[in-house]
């Protein structure tokens, strides 16, 4: 009979609105994102790593155009890594900014790999 063990990565994360409520849509969203962020950053400590999200329009006014923006603030030991996205609609812009967040972690991932890997000797 074998044991089967899980480990639950739970990150904290501060979800803020600017000029706009958050849809249960938008909410289900970002906590599906940010469910992904966590595999990829599982061997951190958890209390270590915080996110913060804001979304939101820039003003009440600005009605056309690139009128949505997501920014996400990601601490884990070491560095911080931030991105941005304005679009038409709230969805796409958080999307974007969690593909680009995604992406800087998967680059400092591969960063420290690639730093604590032992050189060969010529």
């Amino acid at each position: 009979m074998g044991v089967s063990w899980a480990i639950i990565f739970t990150m904290k994360y501060i979800l803020q609105s600017t000029n706009t409520t958050i849809s249960d849509s938008i909410q289900a969203l970002i906590d599906s994102k940010i469910k992904a962020l966590e595999h990829f950053i599982s061997r951190f400590d958890p209390e270590t790593v915080e996110a913060r999200i804001e979304v939101g329009k820039p003003s009440r006014h600005h009605q056309t155009g690139l009128v949505f923006y997501a920014e996400i603030n990601l601490k884990i030991p070491g560095k911080l890594l931030r991105a941005e996205a304005t679009h038409l609609d709230l969805l796409s812009a958080v999307n974007e900014a969690f593909k680009e967040v995604e992406r800087q972690v998967k680059d400092y991932k591969e960063k420290m790999i690639t730093k604590n890997k032992p050189r060969k000797q010529i």
